[in-house]
């Protein structure tokens, strides 16, 4: 593959520009934003600094950086992968490869359960969340650090994965109140919850071949594979959840397109009703909640 960033380059700008036009050139479909995220970061400026600090000088270390970075990129490797972290709501997550890369459409559910965490707390002085499948632990995280006195426990199968949300709670400032184990979802829980809240793998298994390069590479298949209709860790979580939510608690799930109805059923026929729906901001209904009839 020919150089990324050729040695004629000698600002950051430079290099910024060849790699957007080496992004272009190969058809990556964010290429812009591609390139400006991993030069913006690498080099450890703001996004705006790569055209008003068009003289900052290209080091031979951040050259091979960038060179380096820009190959992944060229090679199907996700941004944030490449970085190793990602923000989510507001918080910088690392990742790992036992994590899914957090995407923006899960933000609809904090947005979704955030006031009732905060409700919670006014009411009783506490809210105690069980976060199931945490991945990089941002849902749960999330919603501790929206509400001062909120506690969460994540479990996760994957031991990568709780490990890595623990050292996300750490890095944030937040492990009083954050702690992630390993489990499959609330089997050995003992604790009850105000809110129980995931975003289970929901991705039919004949659909995952489907999926994006950077998505099938990239991202666990545990965190994606949903069973033969996408539906296997909704009814886990729906036979478990009653026994696990204090008075007045709720359930909050993210679910993939066209799961509403589906997932409404698994949940009514276990004794639960639906208290709120929310859409991201595509329209599609992302966000169930419950409470137990």
């Amino acid at each position: 593959m020919a150089e990324t960033v050729p040695d004629r380059a000698s600002t950051v700008r430079d290099a910024w520009l060849e790699i957007r036009s080496a992004f272009r050139t190969a058809g990556l479909a964010s290429a812009d934003l591609d390139a400006r995220i991993l030069v913006s970061n690498l080099a450890g400026l703001e996004a705006h600094q790569l055209v008003t600090t068009s003289d900052l000088a290209l080091t031979e270390e951040l050259k091979q950086r960038l060179e380096h970075a820009a190959g992944q990129r060229l090679a199907g490797k996700p941004v944030y992968r490449i970085l190793g972290w990602r923000e989510f709501y507001g918080l910088s997550l690392a990742l790992s490869d036992a994590t899914l890369e957090p995407r923006s459409d899960t933000e609809t559910l904090i947005d979704a359960v955030l006031p009732f965490v905060q409700d919670c707390v006014a009411r009783k002085g506490c809210c105690d969340i069980a976060d199931l499948g945490v991945g990089a632990g941002g849902i749960g995280l999330a919603l501790v650090a929206g509400a001062d006195k909120a506690r969460c426990l994540g479990v996760d199968l994957s031991a990568t994965a709780a490990a890595t949300a623990n050292t996300n709670a750490e890095a944030l400032g937040l492990s009083g109140r954050y702690r992630a184990v390993t489990g499959d979802w609330l089997s050995g829980v003992e604790e009850t919850f105000d809110l129980i809240v995931s975003n289970p793998p929901y991705i039919p298994t004949q659909d995952l071949k489907a999926l994006s390069r950077e998505v099938t590479e990239y991202d666990p298949m545990l965190a994606l594979d949903g069973g033969s209709d996408g539906l296997d860790a909704y009814r886990m979580i729906a036979d478990q959840a009653g026994a696990h939510l204090n008075e007045g608690g709720r359930v909050a799930l993210e679910i993939g397109i066209g799961q509403s109805d589906c997932v409404q059923d698994l949940f009514s026929a276990r004794g639960f009703a639906l208290v709120a729906s929310a859409a991201d901001l595509g329209g599609i209904d992302r966000v169930l909640i419950f409470h137990r009839v």
